[in-house]
């Protein structure tokens, strides 16, 4: 199933102490680009997040949105820093012998000195979180994908449409090739009927013009070669994800061939006619960089 580069997942997990919220959105990219916004204190699971994702995706530009919530005052702890509690004694005892001072520090005047005591965040156990934050990643991927999926459906069936209408404009430039060169040839003959007395119109002649005509305006190959591109791009649009590059390749392809019918176009009609062709594959071009 082929997929589109644009789409949204959203999930959350949780349990009795934390929380993990995780939002997926994307647009179109050449190239697969991750941006992850997360808090500073997760940035140790980028790696693995990236890792989750490469599972789900092959192109586009994804943002991802990561919060967290701790419902627990357990993370928090009381730190003694022993070393400046040591500076600090020392200093007193200097300055008490230097200015013939009593030294009268007590514990509590000591700990109310700055940094003595502080509190710190436990360090939370990386597996726990990891398994609550890689199950919010995957249900948020899992919705992702589908989104991306459900979109790439409606981004063949258009495309399927789209293919048929420029099957429909190649079958009229083909049906218009014939009736061209009958209308030449008709238009040759008066003129040479208005120069020339019949006797002097050489029907070999006439048919020689018409014959460089002809070869000038011949498309046939072109049409041919355009139709085959159109099938290939078919099959290919039933081959499933990571198709958006080699689709790109064939409509490419499918320009070239426009744009020299277009430029051997002697008529009115077959010129509109490829002009709507060359439309139309712009359009298809168009969606094909909506698909991974």
């Amino acid at each position: 199933m082929i997929k589109s580069m644009t789409g949204f997942g959203r999930a959350e997990v949780q349990d009795h102490e934390r929380k993990f919220t995780v939002e997926i959105k994307s647009v179109n990219h050449r190239y697969l680009d991750f941006n992850i916004k997360m808090p500073k204190k997760l940035s140790f699971f980028e790696n693995a997040i990236r890792g989750v994702l490469k599972e789900y995706m092959q192109r586009g530009k994804v943002d991802i949105f990561i919060t967290y919530e701790d419902y627990t005052q357990s993370n928090v702890v009381v730190q003694y820093n022993r070393k400046i509690a040591a500076q600090y004694l020392q200093y007193f005892k200097e300055m008490a012998e230097e200015f013939g001072l009593e030294n009268d520090i007590t514990v509590s005047r000591l700990g109310r000195c700055p940094e003595v005591f502080s509190m710190e965040e436990a360090s939370a156990d990386e597996k726990e979180l990891w398994g609550l934050l890689e199950q919010a990643l995957h249900s948020a991927c899992e919705q992702f994908a589908r989104a991306r999926q459900q979109e790439g459906e409606n981004l063949r069936n258009d495309l399927y449409l789209k293919l048929d209408d420029m099957i429909r404009k190649v079958d009229m430039i083909e049906e218009r090739s014939p009736q061209i060169i009958t209308e030449y040839r008709q238009k040759l003959e008066e003129k040479l009927h208005e120069l020339l007395s019949d006797n002097q119109i050489e029907e070999s002649r006439i048919a020689a013009e018409v014959i460089i005509f002809a070869d000038k305006i011949c498309t046939d190959e072109e049409t041919v070669r355009l139709k085959s591109h159109i099938e290939h791009m078919k099959n290919v649009l039933q081959e499933g994800a990571g198709i958006g590059r080699k689709l790109d390749f064939i409509a490419q392809e499918m320009n070239r061939e426009a744009n020299t019918i277009l430029s051997k176009a002697n008529d009115l009609a077959t010129s509109n006619i490829a002009i709507d062709l060359k439309t139309e594959i712009e359009k298809v071009r168009e969606q094909i960089q909506n698909i991974e």
